[in-house]
């Protein structure tokens, strides 16, 4: 029977075959693709349901209470990874769609599967758990901000748009107030909690496969760009574990608290951006493409993260801290 830690092993098969099959209609059948793009934004919903309420929303007391680990997660998602950003944006063509898509997607970090890879890796499950709401709630606000100051104040213009208003308060805002109201349903909460850890990836790989046949068009647009992008992703993940290293030696970590840090700032939160992304104005909507893409490099990178953090980056100190 197939258990949980096997399907979240194998979703990295999982997603590129939902990508080849969702091309492979788009292709073959576009009016059949084109079709499906009316299942994406309750599917989406879905998704950002089921994963927010794996994210303990409650826990911000918590993740206050650890000073170093959180000043060392905070400092590295929100003050060192923007600037990281900003110089991989120079890489890149000359698009401003494919920059604002790499920027959307790598400026804020995974608030749910990352849980994951962290639990597999030993890493300190508890702070990352406690980690999550707090990290939510500030790419939140400041993902605006981030974005004013790279692209100016035309581009946030365009992200306020009724559109992408709609779609950040009914995929966004009302998911993440029905998890919440999940997750104080009393004692049914934890097995309820428990039966939706099965939904996020099936409903990814179908947002993954609806994306890639509703928007064929834009996947061959942007094919001859993502190249370009693959080795930018690639070298987001190579700085992301660096840092974490460099962040975790400094303030003296445990090895357990560093490899949260490394899963921290190598995930990112394509979930909560790919609605936003899909929702651009026609010039910019190439950028959903981009968020899938970089997802798919980041499922990959985390394979080698799983090898390389416990056993190269973080081995077994001995020390406490999870």
């Amino acid at each position: 029977m197939l258990s949980l830690a096997a399907l979240e092993r194998c979703q990295v098969l999982v997603y590129a075959a939902a990508l080849a099959f969702g091309v492979a209609l788009g292709h073959g059948a576009p009016v059949l693709g084109a079709s499906g793009e009316a299942l994406l934004w309750p599917l989406l919903g879905a998704l950002l349901y089921a994963t927010f309420t794996q994210v303990r929303l409650a826990g911000l007391t918590e993740a206050f209470a650890d000073v170093r680990f959180l000043a060392a997660a905070l400092a590295g998602n929100f003050l060192v990874v923007p600037l990281l950003v900003w110089g991989l944006l120079v890489l890149l063509p000359a698009s401003p769609a494919l920059r604002l898509g790499v920027a959307l997607v790598l400026l804020v970090p995974c608030t749910d599967w990352f849980l994951a890879f962290v639990q597999q890796a030993g890493g300190a499950t508890r702070r990352a758990i406690a980690l999550a709401p707090v990290s939510l709630l500030l790419q939140l606000v400041l993902l605006p901000a981030y974005l004013a100051l790279y692209f100016g104040g035309e581009t946030v213009v365009a992200l306020g748009g009724g559109e992408v208003l709609r779609a950040f308060a009914g995929l966004i805002l009302l998911p993440l107030g029905l998890a919440w109201l999940t997750q104080r349903a009393g004692p049914a909460a934890p097995r309820l909690v428990a039966g939706l850890a099965w939904l996020p990836v099936p409903l990814l790989a179908a947002v993954i496969f609806l994306v890639s046949a509703s928007q064929v068009d834009l996947v061959r647009e942007a094919a001859g760009a993502l190249p370009r992008l693959l080795p930018v992703f690639v070298l987001y993940l190579v700085a992301a574990a660096c840092l974490a290293w460099l962040l975790a030696g400094w303030l003296r970590l445990p090895a357990a608290q560093g490899r949260v840090l490394a899963f921290s700032f190598g995930t990112r939160n394509s979930f909560v951006v790919l609605p936003l992304a899909l929702s651009l104005p026609t010039a910019y909507q190439v950028a959903a493409v981009v968020v899938v893409f970089q997802s798919l490099v980041e499922l990959a990178g985390m394979i080698a993260y799983l090898w390389l953090v416990p056993r190269w980056l973080f081995p077994d100190d001995g020390g406490a801290g999870t």
